[in-house]
Order: C-alpha cells, then structure tokens, then sequence
C-alpha cells in the first residue's frame, strides 16, 4: 500500500516540479525582448538561480526514483542522506522568498503561477512527501556538514560568476550593489536557516520509522 501511496505522490510532485522549471525557463526565455539579453545568456542566468536547482533536484530525484529505480542514480537520490539534503534546500527556497524576496515585486499572470508552484507548492509538497514517503536510515550529524557542500559551491559560482558579468540572480548576494562585507553577513544568514533547517529534519528523521519502498 505504501508503495502504491509513494509512487501516486512522486508522478504528482515530478508533474508538478517539471511544470513549474520549463514555465519559469519559458517565461524568462521570452523575456530576451524587454530586458535586451541574448538567449543563451537568459538560459545561463535561469540556471543560475538556486530556486531553479534546488525545484530541479525535486524534479530529477523524483523522476529518477519513479523511472529507474535500481539504477546508481535512483539508489543515489533515493537514499536518506540525499533526499533529506534536497528537503532542506527546497524548504529554505521557500522560507527565504516567503521572507525576503516576495515583497520587493508584484508578478502577474503566468509568472505569478510559475512562482507559486516554485516558492509554495513544490517546497511545501516535497517536504510533506519526504516526511511520509522518504526513506528512513539513522543519519549522523556529519550528514549536516555534508548538505552544506551544495550551498557553498552555489554560492562561490555566484560570486565569480557575477563579479564577471556584473549579474547577480538574488539582492543579497549582489556585491556590486552591497559589497562582500554586507554579502557575507546575508550569506550567514542562509547559511544559519540552512543549519538549522537541517538539524530539525535530522532529528525528525531518526525519531520516524517510514517503511522503505
């Protein structure tokens, strides 16, 4: 029965996940006529966007997990270290946004859509399916340590990446704007969300018992 359940829950939030990213692609894509940008570039930005990753991770684990399961992938993004990894990085799309970005622009239309499926729905559904679905493995606190691994390549690509173009996908990671000092405090910020996130899943996990699939 549990398995049944699982599968029903991974095909709607894959559907969901997958809806939402080539949305957002679709949007900013068309985008190139207003803010001048050339499409490859629009494309590299897209993909520069933690949200994007982070919904992407959501869409793949899941996609891989339904499709192929005993593959080295499917293994991979099904284990306990890996999926609770991706819960804590979507949830902290949808903290961070819900907290610091939503206020600052007024989307309309499909935009609107596209950023409640990315911010509210996905966070929101991907975390409820790790709690009931996910696969339970007693997980140490190195594990915490090693979900910052992601975060910390994301945001060193940033700051190159943006110190080259002079485009940065969020404000408090602009250093153009703020500088690294002001750069680092917010990025510690996220970095305390994130640990403090993690360690709360962490404890979840270990005190939950979710048969395996």
């Amino acid at each position: 029965m549990l398995s049944k359940q699982q599968n029903i829950a991974r095909v709607i939030l894959a559907a969901i996940s997958w809806f939402a990213v080539f949305l957002q692609f679709r949007i900013m894509i068309n985008s190139g006529e207003v803010t001048g940008l050339s499409k490859p570039m629009l494309a590299a930005n897209f993909f520069s966007y933690f949200t994007i990753l982070s919904n992407l991770l959501v869409a793949i684990s899941l996609s891989y997990q339904l499709n192929f399961p005993r593959s080295k992938p499917g293994q991979f993004f099904s284990s306990t270290s890996v999926s609770t990894a991706i819960a804590v990085y979507i949830f902290i799309v949808g903290l961070v946004y819900n907290l610091v970005l939503r206020k600052i622009w007024s989307p309309t239309g499909w935009q609107l859509v596209a950023d409640n499926l990315l911010h509210v729905a996905v966070p929101l559904l991907y975390v409820l399916y790790w709690y009931f679905f996910a696969q339970r493995e007693p997980l140490g606190w190195k594990s915490l340590l090693s979900w910052l691994i992601f975060p910390a390549l994301y945001l060193s690509y940033t700051l190159i990446r943006g110190a080259v173009i002079n485009w940065y996908p969020y404000p408090f990671v602009d250093a153009g704007n703020l500088g690294y000092v002001k750069v680092a405090l917010n990025s510690l910020a996220v970095l305390a969300a994130i640990l403090i996130t993690g360690s709360v899943l962490l404890v979840i996990n270990n005190r939950t018992k979710v048969k395996q699939s």
